[in-house]
């Protein structure tokens, strides 16, 4: 299985709180290629089914984000746009945390008794939520954690409220586990 995952140290994030990442990475598929638009996969259902059943559902409940990172076509590597600098970025980054710590809590370590406190939902948050637990089939665990991605996606909208564009696109970043998973 082509499965590295990479576990730092806490590393100083600038604010001189210590940031604990672990990051890890799957292809789709053992030859890697599964959803490639410029490559064929030449890998049987069966096979990657075999491939993707070594990786346990309570496992990925534990891993906030679920991204798919396709290849970048060379003519999108060569424009001319640019997004944000990268000084916006940590700029907004950074405006997130002192909301965070202004909480007395990182969104991440929120405990249970102050999730749904601090991440209240109005009537069409708490459609797009139920919505997407019935029809993806998310645990409990998955629930948090798209409390938490939501309340952060908020933090850096630079919002007091967890809308439900914020929880569709915290939901987006689950869906990934159960593309192969289901």
């Amino acid at each position: 299985m082509t499965k590295r995952p990479r576990v730092t140290p806490p590393i100083a994030s600038g604010d001189d709180e210590p940031v604990r990442k672990c990051s890890c990475y799957l292809h789709g598929c053992p030859c890697g290629f599964y959803g490639d638009t410029t490559r064929e996969c030449r890998c049987t259902p069966a096979i990657i089914q075999r491939y993707l059943a070594r990786i346990s559902g309570p496992l990925l409940d534990r891993i906030d984000l679920h991204i798919e990172v396709p290849a970048v076509p060379y003519k999108e590597m060569r424009a001319d746009e640019q997004g944000a600098s990268s000084e916006e970025l940590r700029a907004r980054i950074q405006a997130a945390r002192r909301i965070q710590r202004e909480r007395k809590h990182y969104n991440a370590e929120l405990p249970p008794r102050l999730l749904r406190k601090v991440c209240r939902l109005d009537e069409a948050g708490e459609r797009t939520l139920e919505l997407a637990m019935r029809k993806l089939g998310l645990s409990a665990r998955a629930h948090d954690r798209i409390l938490k991605v939501a309340r952060t996606i908020a933090d850096l909208d630079a919002v007091e409220s967890v809308s439900a564009k914020h929880l569709a696109e915290a939901v987006q970043y689950r869906s990934l586990d159960r593309t192969y998973w289901v």
